[in-house]
């Protein structure tokens, strides 16, 4: 999602680049929007996950119906994944040539 949205966003990073804004400001913008992605989903998936364990808690015999450290360890690797989703995509973004991106239509 992240890709495609710097795909179609590739024109106003050119704007934006001619306009002054430097490659690291680039990158933040696009890190910026996958984390608030990523904040978002991991807040709405910990807590579907947390009313699920308590479903299954009281179905299952000796199921723990919380379980941190298998929350948070999930957690960390879907946000190194994350990092990794939104890095290259903005990376892309940040070599965009200005002249190029205005030029095409």
């Amino acid at each position: 999602m992240i890709a495609y949205s710097v795909g179609q966003r590739a024109r106003e990073f050119g704007i934006r680049l001619a306009l002054g804004a430097s490659r690291h400001e680039i990158v933040r913008l696009v890190m910026r929007r996958g984390a608030t992605l990523f904040a978002a989903g991991t807040a709405i998936g910990l807590l579907a996950a947390a009313g699920t364990a308590r479903l299954l808690a009281t179905l299952l015999f000796n199921v723990a119906g919380f379980d941190p450290i298998s929350f948070g360890s999930a957690t960390l690797v879907l946000f190194f994944v994350a990092l990794a989703a939104c890095g290259l995509p903005a990376r892309r973004a940040a070599r965009v040539d200005p002249s190029i991106a205005l030029r095409a239509e």
